[in-house]
């Protein structure tokens, strides 16, 4: 009887192969409309989860907060970051309290709550007054080299603020602020009053804010912008159409224009 060889193998023959296994039984096949509406539906989810919980983008329609943010900047907006709500699951997440310095996003008080962006000057339980365009913030003053100037558009209104009395000009100024400011003025400076913020625009003399349409609510604020992901030299008019055939305009013609008009050294730019 000869030996096998090493690693030689016999043949195998009807008699030694292992009995069939039984055939899979085919899947039902979903249509290809059912396969596509279910990725969509996950989609849309997954959006919305991100839009109300992580992040939104923005852009920016107006010159009040240059040369920070230039109109047409498109920002990310981190809603994932600030505490104070006194929500339970803040001490589990990684929120922050909102600092003196950081710009927010968040809904303005009046018409039907636009969204606004903005600096915050003051926190809840300062004392704020502002002399010949300075600011002070418990006595002291306060280093802004964010801060522009245009002294062609002085104000004393908001160039020495709060007012001393009620009998001030109240050209700009909401009538409901207008009507309620002197409520929070002690010894010639503004009293921030709990859960209540004082923003304004690094682009101080053009800049709605604070001053003249007072505070900011904490549950009024969104978040704050991270990154510039996408920015389009624009004016200030061509977001003035906020209809939706606005909006597909400026859309298209972004897109039309997209390599001429982009400003590129500002792409992916961090905010601060």
């Amino acid at each position: 009887m000869s030996s096998l060889e090493a690693g030689a193998v016999l043949p195998e023959t009807a008699e030694s192969l292992p009995p069939l296994a039984a055939p899979p039984q085919p899947r039902a096949v979903r249509g290809g409309y059912a396969d596509f509406f279910e990725s969509l539906l996950i989609t849309i989810l997954l959006a919305l989860f991100g839009t109300t919980f992580i992040l939104q983008a923005y852009k920016i329609p107006s010159q009040s907060m240059e040369p920070t943010l230039l109109v047409g900047d498109h920002l990310l907006v981190n809603k994932f970051i600030f505490g104070g709500t006194g929500a339970w699951y803040e001490r589990f997440l990684p929120y922050r309290p909102i600092r003196r310095g950081d710009i927010i996003v968040f809904k303005f008080p009046y018409d039907d709550h636009p969204h606004y962006v903005k600096r915050v000057i003051g926190l809840p339980g300062d004392h704020l007054r502002m002399i010949d365009q300075r600011v002070f913030i418990n006595g002291a003053l306060l280093n802004e080299p964010y801060a522009v100037h245009d002294h062609s558009q002085a104000d004393a209104f908001s160039d020495n603020f709060p007012p001393v009395t009620g009998d001030f000009p109240a050209r700009n100024v909401r009538p409901e602020w207008a009507g309620r400011i002197m409520d929070y003025v002690h010894n010639a400076a503004l009293v921030i009053p709990p859960d209540r913020y004082f923003v304004m625009g690094d682009n101080r003399d053009p800049s709605s804010d604070s001053r003249y349409w007072g505070f900011v609510d904490r549950g009024a604020i969104i978040g704050r912008p991270m990154v510039i992901y996408w920015s389009v030299a624009a004016t200030a008019e061509d977001y003035n159409d906020r209809s939706l055939l606005g909006t597909i305009h400026g859309l298209e013609d972004g897109l039309i224009h997209l390599n001429s008009r982009t400003r590129w050294h500002r792409v992916l730019r961090e905010v601060h």
